[in-house]
């Protein structure tokens, strides 16, 4: 494991403008990493403001959606394979290696 990616303990899936968490259990290799999903729930104290607009409304705070995310070890473990373009790929999805797990839900899609 290289220095610029010791700090990098996630995988982020990048589903078009979701994106859900990811901990990397297992390096191994540079080009090859174990990941399993890890458990996001909204956090209680953010709600959506949402107005008419759009299909049905447009949320107009999405961009400040809090989530609580926690490890969850009994998940199925997958391997993901480094391309070219510098992203993890599993099955045609779309993984970032980043410093810290992501949950995103996109309410205007």
């Amino acid at each position: 494991m290289s220095n610029e990616t010791a700090a990098l303990n996630y995988a982020n899936l990048i589903g078009y403008s979701d994106v859900h968490p990811y901990e990397i259990v297992r390096e191994v290799s540079d080009k090859i990493i174990e990941v399993r999903p890890m458990t996001a729930t909204l956090d209680p104290s953010w709600k959506p403001e949402m107005i008419p607009g759009g299909f049905a409304a447009h949320c107009t705070n999405q961009h400040e959606q809090r989530w609580i995310i926690t490890s969850n070890e009994s998940a199925p473990v997958i391997r993901l394979h480094l391309r070219k373009d510098g992203c993890f790929y599993h099955k045609g999805s779309k993984f970032r290696r980043e410093a810290k797990p992501r949950r995103f839900y996109d309410y205007n899609f």
